[in-house]
């Protein structure tokens, strides 16, 4: 059997694509049972964080294995697999624990450094056991990268490149200048009460801002989050907790607001921001219209550029949650008629001698491509919605009244809010974005050396392992014919006294033992080096191994691991 993961993150697809493919935890444990359920699969778990999804599987076939494990996800993420498969990614046997290794130090992630994934990975591996679906591999693979990941932030500065996704996201709120500068005196709202929304109320709370709403669907939750950060001897914040529902009237008290929940839909449409900022200063909000910088036209797609505030969406009514506020135009979809709508969007016009479609200037186009956007958002829930290039040099927003940092995947706020005067928001796409351009430390080089050392180290040792069952057989093989031998002696030599049959069995075994030493240790050496796998099999076709021995051995082992594992 071989360690395979199949994935997707933000390397590999753009955030529109993530947010569709978001995994629920109970999407999450119903993945997992259906990977142990398909033929090629034996182990699995799945890491799901708000920037990745992989899927961990023990395979005996490599292609099997890639197409199950592709199918499953795509099955289970809701997103098509034609769509999907262009942003996954596969590693296997040592690169696939070069991954995992790699992503629990923080080299992977948005924010190089990060330790949060290692709660992540935790929770990863304690999801498998629950479901047995984790067996030596699983366990071994993420116990051994949860102690990798510990190495590499005690033993290098890795925590000096990177900090947490609240941080960081808080940083680019504060638009480059001091945080607790920033956030000193200042009223937030957190919505949700998980472990991310628990980590930014703490890291708000000890910024300095003055008082930390809790929103969250169960209040009790919520409750316990605000009397944990009232408890605090490190802050002087005032928590206190309230239901959903309250959520647009505390927004217009707020002077910032993070929400991280695992609702699928938004939780904070454009609408309801605006009305909170209207609340909050009494002028009614204006949208931006921001400088567009020049651009290539797309295929089909005239150069010119105009105005399209006026685009005539509006399905509000059949798909609640889809905001039409702002850019309507579509992202990642490949569907030709939504290229076209994108692009009818933009106000470019369509060439009908390129796409024997007319031109989206017609009423009739118009109609016919607004019912395939309308198809679309029915199939898919919601069209996620593709902000406006970032401003032109030159162009100022005015100063915010409100600062939105989005941690959720799929979103909590709508992305229009993106264009709304007075309103700063951050979201996963914008972290991304400023994380791409973000200076690594040199601690990072140490901790890629961390990683290799210690991939080439559990690859020796699950290769050292892989063959022990056959050693134990063998020895067992031979235990047995010097057990077979001293019987015989017994009866051929019945006036033996018990001192002499002890020095004739002591003296046999030291022979055996003798013998077989030297052979057993040097093919454990060989079989940890790479392509040593082969050595187990020469050892059983040699001696003439039972495999049923074998196997009964190794499901012992198997279980004595379980047992000692701790819970």
């Amino acid at each position: 059997m071989s360690l395979l993961v199949v994935g997707l993150s933000h390397r590999s697809a753009p955030v529109s694509v993530l947010e569709r493919a978001a995994l629920g935890a109970d999407a999450q444990v119903k993945l997992v049972q259906d990977t142990v359920a398909a033929e090629p699969a034996t182990e699995a778990a799945v890491l799901a964080t708000c920037n990745r999804i992989e899927l961990y599987a023990d395979v005996d076939k490599f292609h099997a294995g890639v197409a199950e494990l592709s199918t499953l996800l795509a099955q289970h993420s809701g997103v098509g697999l034609d769509e999907l498969t262009p942003y996954l990614y596969v590693h296997y046997e040592d690169r696939a624990v070069h991954h995992l290794f790699s992503v629990a130090c923080g080299l992977d992630s948005m924010v190089v450094g990060e330790g949060q994934i290692l709660g992540q990975i935790k929770d990863s591996l304690a999801r498998a056991q629950e479901l047995h679906s984790a067996g030596r591999l699983m366990n071994d693979l993420f116990q051994q990268g949860l102690r990798v990941g510990k190495r590499a932030h005690s033993e290098t500065g890795i925590d000096r490149a990177g900090q947490s996704l609240v941080t960081f996201g808080l940083e680019q709120l504060a638009a480059g200048g001091d945080v607790q500068d920033w956030a000193k005196g200042k009223k937030a709202l957190v919505i949700g009460a998980g472990s991310m929304s628990s980590l930014a109320a703490a890291t708000l709370a000890r910024a300095g801002v003055a008082e930390i709403v809790v929103a969250n669907r169960t209040y009790d939750r919520a409750e316990r989050l605000a009397q944990i950060l009232n408890d605090a001897d490190d802050t002087d914040v005032v928590a206190r907790a309230v239901p959903m529902n309250a959520v647009p009237g505390e927004l217009t008290r707020a002077d910032v607001a993070v929400s991280c929940t695992g609702a699928t839909g938004l939780v904070l449409t454009a609408e309801a921001v605006a009305a909170a900022v209207e609340g909050r200063t009494g002028e009614p909000v204006a949208e931006i219209d921001v400088p567009r910088a020049p651009k290539q036209p797309s295929a089909g797609a005239a150069a010119g550029l105009g105005n399209d505030d006026n685009c005539p969406l509006d399905l509000t009514a059949a798909q609640s949650g889809f905001s039409v506020m702002g850019e309507a135009a579509v992202a990642g979809m490949a569907a030709a008629e939504l290229e076209q709508h994108a692009a009818w969007v933009d106000n470019g016009t369509v060439d009908i001698r390129e796409t024997g479609r007319r031109t989206p200037e017609s009423p009739e186009a118009q109609a016919e491509l607004i019912g395939a956007l309308a198809a679309a958002a029915a199939r898919v829930g919601r069209i996620p919605e593709r902000r406006r290039p970032e401003p032109v040099a030159g162009f100022a927003r005015p100063a915010p009244a409100l600062f939105l940092l989005d941690l959720a995947m799929p979103r909590d706020i709508d992305a229009a809010v993106h264009r709304l005067a007075g309103v700063r928001l951050v979201d996963i796409e914008s972290l991304a974005e400023a994380s791409a351009d973000a200076p690594m430390a040199a601690d990072v080089d140490q901790v890629r050396r961390i990683v290799s050392d210690e991939v080439a180290a559990f690859g020796a040792a699950q290769r050292a392992a892989h063959i022990t069952p056959t050693v134990v057989a063998l020895r067992t093989m031979a235990a047995d014919v010097v057990a077979g031998e001293i019987a015989r002696l017994d009866g051929r030599l019945p006036d033996l006294d018990e001192r002499q049959r002890g020095e004739i069995r002591q003296a046999v075994h030291r022979v055996v033992d003798k013998l077989l030493h030297a052979p057993t240790v040097r093919v454990k050496q060989l079989a940890a080096e790479p392509g040593g796998a082969g050595y187990a099999d020469a050892l059983r076709t040699l001696f003439d191994l039972d495999p049923e021995t074998v196997a009964a051995v190794s499901r012992a082992v198997d279980s004595t691991d379980e047992k000692d594992r701790p819970a």
